[in-house]
């Protein structure tokens, strides 16, 4: 079986899924891109581009299995544990509904938040012009180098990351040291996308003591050092493309 894991910086969803493929144990070759310059949308040898293209996560890895892409960083991770050692996923029925439920509160609640203002800190104008099959996407792409940051976007976005640094705080409350308990994919997803808001929304982390704490033993654990080490830059945390659509906002 071929196995091409395509991926940009270690951040947002490339991150939680370089993440996972380290704890997994599967080999997989590593190939990263500028997912800036649009390098996700004209990727070699792929069967059927139809789950690249249409992928609802934004610009994020794309995982191609003989030919055949796949996308969504939270499904990705899934597949990657499942054909490796089978311990980011709860076996018990309703923890696992947790972890799935968790991990839909962070791509629909918190990562079109990240994205947006990780994108106007970082990215505006700096953006390639590829072809994008998604009519969304392609919107949110044009926005982004045109440098349309509503401030009612960004006060909307700083309180969704603000509400799910709290909903992390609230988790921990009894003393656990990860969101489930065990580690599961739901601290490499929920990690992705708030270690980059340190420095952009530091006051929805201001007193919040436990997860501070959880952000520095997410960022020790072995797996995810093995992420940063695909870095390219100094900087991974500040990489950031569109990401989810903002009509998926609740």
């Amino acid at each position: 079986m071929s196995m091409i894991l395509y991926h940009g910086e270690p951040n947002g969803p490339s991150l939680a899924v370089l993440a996972a493929l380290a704890e997994s144990g599967v080999e997989a070759e590593c190939r990263p891109i500028n997912l800036l310059a649009g390098d996700r949308h004209t990727l070699p040898g792929l069967t059927d581009a139809v789950a690249r293209d249409m992928g609802v996560e934004g610009e994020g890895p794309v995982l191609v299995v003989d030919g055949e892409a796949m996308t969504e960083s939270v499904f990705i991770a899934q597949f990657l544990d499942e054909r490796g050692k089978q311990s980011l996923q709860p076996r018990e029925a309703f923890a696992h509904w947790q972890m799935l439920m968790w991990c839909r509160r962070i791509t629909e609640r918190c990562a079109p938040a990240a994205a947006f203002l990780g994108c106007r800190a970082y990215a505006a104008g700096k953006l390639g012009s590829p072809a994008i099959a998604s009519a969304d996407l392609a919107a949110r792409w044009a926005a982004v180098q045109a440098g349309d940051f509503p401030e009612e976007q960004v006060a909307d976005s700083v309180r969704h990351v603000t509400a799910t640094v709290q909903l992390v705080e609230d988790q921990l409350a009894d003393g656990r040291d990860w969101l489930m308990g065990p580690l599961t994919l739901a601290d490499f997803e929920s990690y992705g996308w708030l270690t980059g808001m340190v420095a952009l929304v530091p006051e929805a982390f201001a007193g919040q003591d436990r997860a501070t704490a959880w952000l520095a033993r997410v960022r020790a654990h072995p797996a995810v050092q093995n992420a940063l080490a695909q870095a390219t830059g100094a900087n991974p945390e500040q990489s950031w493309a569109p990401g989810p659509e903002i009509n998926r906002w609740g």
